[in-house]
């Protein structure tokens, strides 16, 4: 596989040594004749590195695989990667050099709806793609992103309502300071008034934030049915430790999460994860061929022990629909690309999944999954068949005062 790199990229990335020997292309040169440059653009240093070099490896998987076949018209293609860092202004400023420096015709990268919301702006003003491989809180449909991860209405939503229906309606919301937490907890605050819930607290820390010790506390004085998590990065690894120290067992008050999968659950730990439930569009224990084709490639690219997840699927899927539709399109120019991707289909690891023309997302498969003694995530509840993706919310009457004006 070919591979550049403008920064030094760890062993982790999972393409140093494809980058070894090859020389830089000019920053002004554009695709050319026998390569077609493609962005990678994701954290593969600070708090959200653990959770991001994965989907940088999937991505890179998935570029392999369409080389091996022949490239996309005709044409090999080039991963140039850059590191996020975990930072909002340096995301904005790798993406500014992808586009501008050298000329990707496409990005596939992010993880947090800060990291996105930072790139939007740069990728709507010169015209850019970008491939978003996570979940995230909706109110969003950009002309310039393409959204492989759900909607609100295919995790968040349906998470609540199983909470709820198997374990009660009081509720404690915590979630990391940013744009998805809060959105997520605005979403669930006015769907529990529909349910006739009650949400006993909301509570937000700084990104990396590993003390909580006193939303535990407040957590034990509230004593709610369940909790609903939308930490992201290290602290999730803090949280669950702390809770497990301080007694608050998945048995009796289990905890929902948006944003530990597979990949999360390893680094923190089967102890403290058994019992505790996710939302989700994919597991690695699902059953099916092209999961099980997947998995192994997976494997035998970035080793043995290695887990897939969502995301990690997602960045998967992106990579390969962007072939598909770039082959449609029979150009890599975004509008036609654009125009392409509508109503195109994919068989993914997770099922089929099709790009709606209307906003860009994806009809998902909802899943909601609980963590095995051996950190397999298994699936507890599924919805019949893949839902349409409604990131206003406009499907929903109890949501009307979250997408004026949309």
């Amino acid at each position: 596989m070919l591979c550049l790199s403008i920064a030094f990229i760890s062993l982790l990335s999972g393409c140093s040594s494809a980058v070894a020997g090859l020389a830089r292309p000019s920053k002004t040169t554009t695709t050319s004749d026998k390569v077609i440059k493609v962005g990678i653009l994701h954290s593969l240093s600070g708090t959200m590195a653990n959770s991001e070099i994965p989907v940088e490896q999937a991505e890179l998987l998935a570029i392999k695989q369409i080389n091996a076949n022949g490239g996309v018209l005709g044409k090999q293609v080039v991963p140039v990667i850059e590191d996020g860092a975990s930072d909002n202004a340096t995301f904005a400023e790798k993406a500014d050099q992808l586009l501008n420096q050298y000329h990707v015709a496409t990005v596939f990268g992010c993880w947090t709806s800060a990291s996105r919301k930072a790139v939007l702006p740069i990728f709507e003003h010169n015209n850019g793609l970008l491939w978003y491989p996570v979940q995230y809180e909706g109110m969003e449909s950009s002309p310039n992103i393409m959204y492989m991860g759900a909607a609100p209405n295919q995790q968040i939503v349906p998470a609540v309502n199983f909470m709820t229906q198997h374990f009660g309606k009081k509720v404690f919301l915590v979630g990391s300071d940013y744009v998805f937490p809060r959105t997520a907890n605005a979403i669930i605050d006015q769907q529990a008034k529909q349910l006739h819930m009650t949400v006993v607290g909301e509570k937000y820390v700084p990104m990396g934030s590993t003390d909580f010790s006193t939303i535990i506390t407040q957590i034990k004085k509230a004593n709610p049915d369940y909790i609903v998590n939308t930490l992201n990065g290290g602290s999730n690894d803090a949280f669950f430790k702390q809770l497990h120290e301080a007694g608050i067992a998945a048995n009796t008050t289990p905890t929902i999460s948006a944003s530990v999968a597979e990949q999360e659950v390893k680094g923190i730990g089967n102890t403290y994860m058994a019992g505790q439930y996710t939302s989700w569009n994919y597991y690695q224990s699902q059953n099916n061929p092209e999961n099980k084709a997947f998995i192994k490639a997976f494997r035998a690219a970035n080793g043995a022990n290695s887990v897939t997840d969502d995301p990690i699927e997602a960045g998967y899927n992106a990579v390969h629909l962007w072939a598909k539709a770039v082959k449609k399109a029979g150009t890599t120019k975004v509008a036609a690309v654009r125009q392409a991707a509508k109503g195109l289909s994919y068989a993914a690891p997770e099922g089929k999944v099709t790009i709606d023309g209307d906003n860009q997302h994806l009809y998902k498969t909802v899943r909601i999954g609980k963590v095995a003694s051996n950190g397999v995530i298994n699936t507890v509840w599924q919805s019949p068949q893949p839902v349409k993706p409604d990131p206003y919310l406009k499907g929903y009457a109890w949501a009307g005062m979250l997408n004026q004006g949309q």
